[in-house]
């Protein structure tokens, strides 16, 4: 196995099983982040991290993290949270607002920057990239975004500036991309976070193999629509599985 470097007037990418084991799932680098080639990217179970400063670094790891909406998880107290309605949530309203906030939130530096946003924000205008928002009153306190592929979301970031409100969103997220068609979110590499909200690691031949039948797979047509995503007193979340 060897490191490949992209060619600039190509967005092909190499097969990701030839990624390296260590570190774990490193398959290229080079290239650029314009939305041709980020969405070549997703579409092959592949995402861009690097540090700043640093030549861009493609990866696609081995396990791979990934959530079924129907397995998240949500302790008591969580669900508790939610049911006094302390935040209204909204989707694809705020792209540019959330995707800094996630930029900002990070204390020991973020590979979020300015040429990551602007990829992602082009993303977003070709309706590709998408965000969840979580609002106190008219403050915006929480939300993520990722990347759109078929029936399958490509979770890249989320913040919190308030108690709950990152998990609150994805809650929230899951139950409306389930309920339009969509099946699995790639969490990309596990970490407690996502793991105490249902995320589980699978071989990554599994995960492509789910990603090549979920890329062709149509969602209702109002899902990625600006619009209120909170839920109503006879629509309270959905949780399949509850722990503290």
């Amino acid at each position: 196995m060897r490191l490949v470097k992209l060619e600039a007037n190509s967005v092909h990418f190499p097969d990701p099983d030839t990624a390296l084991p260590e570190p774990n799932g490193l398959l290229a680098i080079g290239g650029d982040l314009t939305a041709p080639r980020l969405l070549s990217a997703y579409q092959n179970g592949i995402f861009p991290w690097f540090e700043p400063g640093e030549m861009i670094l493609w990866w696609s790891p081995d396990p791979r993290a990934i959530l079924v909406p129907e397995e998240r998880h949500a302790s008591r107290s969580l669900q508790r949270f939610m049911r006094k309605k302390p935040y209204r949530y909204t989707i694809n309203q705020r792209f540019e607002q959330v995707i800094r906030a996630c930029a900002m939130q990070r204390e020991d530096g973020t590979w979020i920057g300015p040429l990551v946003q602007r990829g992602y924000q082009e993303l977003h205008e070709a309706g590709r990239a998408h965000s969840v928002e979580v609002w106190e009153g008219d403050e915006l306190v929480g939300g993520l975004y990722g990347v759109s592929v078929g029936g399958l979301f490509c979770g890249e970031s989320m913040f919190s500036r308030r108690e709950n409100a990152s998990k609150c969103a994805l809650m929230v997220f899951c139950q409306h991309f389930s309920r339009n068609g969509g099946e699995l979110i790639d969490c990309q590499v596990l970490n407690p976070h996502t793991a105490s909200l249902g995320a589980r690691e699978i071989p990554r031949r599994q995960f492509l193999q789910q990603l090549s039948e979920l890329a062709q797979r149509a969602l209702t047509a109002d899902c990625w629509l600006p619009q209120d995503l909170s839920p109503h007193d006879e629509d309270q979340p959905v949780f399949p599985k509850d722990r503290e």
